[in-house]
């Protein structure tokens, strides 16, 4: 138990306090530059209990699993909200004790938002802050390293951020695994292997090699030939963070050069927490466009919406991140913005093709996060992440203890309440990637939906690498799609993009078809999708050749690690790629892939 002194200003009195957060000394690469004056400014967000989570879990799997009587039984924002809500005492508890302070907050639900100076709020947590410095440049974190709420006060609050979450603005830390210029005799085969002359879908031999990655390949290779009319167009929308726009002029030409049929399709743009539109930025624009380019040319016509989002998440330092490019997204931020908005304006399919090493996110935050993504289910909204790129870790150590060898998971990919997606190649056969990310979450327990396909993967494998992960956790990938060499219009060149990133586009292409199709029968969306995909596993193709490797310098792993595609699940395809057919006949039973 720790003693916390409150204000002078409110007359001495003694507390008992609970540590929320504390870090055994200062991040690696940062130094202090100078002690916070007690005048800076600070905003800082604590996050309440919920009164209802293992409720709202449990109804958000029901409106998810096919046959239960709850099945397609979205709600509404207000109905999550009654299951979200802190208990009254919860909310005055808090509130009192900030206005004890002189703070008057904002409350909107489980969020108490609040911006006071450094000497209120060091003595709100009994702490003090700090200006950190990271060695490599970029901007000064105020930032303290332990935090105390008092025990009247912690056992209502979940956490209270940013506090001792480092981060560093810097590169993006987006899932793309190269990107390259073809030079002119490529391109002259592009144009050869991918249109004819008049500008007509390529030939039938381009389609078998899908190398490199079009349009007419994806359509053929997956089987997609449903086109929804306008009567039944839905919402399919991407998120964009760190400085990245998509260019509408670089998807004209896009569709110019190979999606003539959707000639004239724009997307719209909404800006979050300050995120911007900028058409001209130099910043590189490779993944936004990754995106849109390649949502559309699986799902046009329906409608296509970008989530431009400003700001920075935390970071917790690893040996791989060891805060540049410190570019944890801010979720945070736009998932409490897009949850706020009416049911009337949510896309029924959201797609994101950004993430990091789980272990390089506080566990409170991975956790409240998710938490967030299970809110969207719950509200109809199929969330697809890519799984990353770096097989089973890049490093492959722990960033606590003793730096032990441990594989590393991806955040948000790990969150049981998102779909996330590996990357195949080829053709004949579509085999793994070596750079697809998967495994075992370090946060989340294995849910129920995985067991039956999970399982048998464990038993195959035995005891192999059994030291470096947690068998009984969520396991990423759920499935897979193509992620090498995509043709994809920046800047007004065509480059060549790799990486789980392109994967989810596709596959989130393919859910908005989906959806589509079940709002022709004025069915509900999918929504969270995976108990329903681990209830079809005979509407993907197996990948049972590749493999997905990493962990290369590991001490302990001379020769790297790998993770084999395997004969059902496997943690590099998951279930495997997608069968249009056989989900469209899943989904909505009646329509015809035509």
């Amino acid at each position: 138990m720790r003693l916390s002194l409150l204000s002078p200003l409110m007359a001495a009195a003694v507390v008992s306090a609970r540590t929320m957060d504390s870090l055994a000394a200062i991040p690696k690469d940062w130094s202090v530059i100078r002690q916070a004056s007690s005048d800076d400014k600070i905003s800082l967000r604590v996050a309440l209990q919920q009164q209802h989570t293992d409720a709202l879990e449990q109804a958000v799997l029901e409106m998810s699993t096919p046959g239960h009587p709850n099945y397609g039984m979205h709600m509404t924002r207000e109905e999550v909200r009654s299951y979200t809500a802190p208990s009254e005492d919860a909310t005055s508890a808090v509130i009192q004790w900030l206005r004890k302070y002189g703070i008057t907050p904002e409350v909107d639900n489980d969020w108490v938002s609040f911006t006071t100076t450094v000497a209120t709020a060091s003595e709100l947590l009994d702490t003090k802050f700090a200006w950190y410095q990271y060695a490599e440049g970029g901007s000064p974190k105020l930032r303290t390293l332990s935090y105390n709420v008092p025990d009247a006060v912690a056992k209502y609050v979940d956490l209270v951020q940013p506090t001792t979450r480092f981060g560093q603005l810097g590169a993006k830390r987006s899932t793309i695994f190269n990107m390259h210029r073809p030079d002119a005799a490529e391109l002259a085969a592009m144009r050869t292997t991918s249109f004819a002359a008049n500008g007509a879908p390529g030939t039938e031999s381009t389609a078998a090699t899908c190398s490199p990655v079009n349009p007419t390949c994806l359509k053929s290779l997956y089987n997609i030939k449903y086109t929804p009319s306008a009567s039944t167009v839905n919402k399919v929308a991407f998120c964009s963070y760190l400085e990245e726009y998509a260019r509408y002029t670089d998807l004209a030409k896009f569709e110019t050069s190979f999606l003539p049929a959707a000639k004239g399709q724009n997307f719209s743009v909404e800006l979050v927490n300050g995120g911007l539109n900028n058409q001209a930025s130099s910043d590189d624009s490779g993944e936004a466009n990754l995106d849109i380019q390649y949502i559309l040319a699986v799902s046009a016509p329906i409608p296509i919406t970008e989530y431009s989002t400003g700001g920075r998440g935390p970071l917790v330092p690893t040996k791989d991140q060891p805060t540049p490019p410190g570019s944890n997204e801010p979720y945070f931020e736009f998932l409490t913005y897009i949850l706020a908005q009416p049911d009337s304006a949510l896309p029924q399919t959201l797609s994101t093709s950004y993430g990091e090493e789980e272990q390089s996110v506080p566990q409170e935050y991975a956790l409240k996060v998710c938490n967030l993504f299970m809110q969207l289910g719950a509200r109809g909204v199929s969330v697809i992440f890519s799984s990353g790129d770096s097989g089973p870790g890049n490093s492959c150590v722990r960033n606590v203890g003793k730096n032990a060898t441990y594989f590393e998971p991806t955040f948000p990919a790990g969150c049981p309440w998102v779909t996330s997606i590996g990357a195949t190649q080829g053709t004949s056969p579509e085999k793994a990637v070596s750079f697809s990310s998967g495994g075992f979450s370090l946060y989340h327990t294995r849910p129920a939906y995985q067991n039956a396909a999970v399982a048998p993967y464990l038993t195959r494998i035995g005891s192999t690498y059994s030291a470096y992960f947690n068998g009984s956790n969520r396991a990423i990938p759920d499935v897979a799609a193509q992620g090498v060499s995509f043709q994809v219009v920046d800047k007004g060149a065509t480059s060549l993009l790799s990486g789980t990133s392109a994967s989810a586009p596709v596959f989130a292409g393919i859910v908005a078809l989906l959806n589509a199709a079940r709002k022709s029968q004025g069915k509900a969306p999918l929504g969270f999708l995976n108990p329903w995909l681990y209830n079809n596993t005979d509407s993907f193709t197996d990948i049972t050749t590749g493999y997905g490797s990493g962990c290369s310098g590991n001490a302990n792993l001379k020769n790297g690690a790998r993770w084999n595609a395997t004969v059902g699940w496997d943690p590099v395809t998951g279930l495997g790629t997608p069968k249009f057919d056989k989900l469209l006949a899943a989904a909505a039973p009646g329509v015809a892939n035509a």
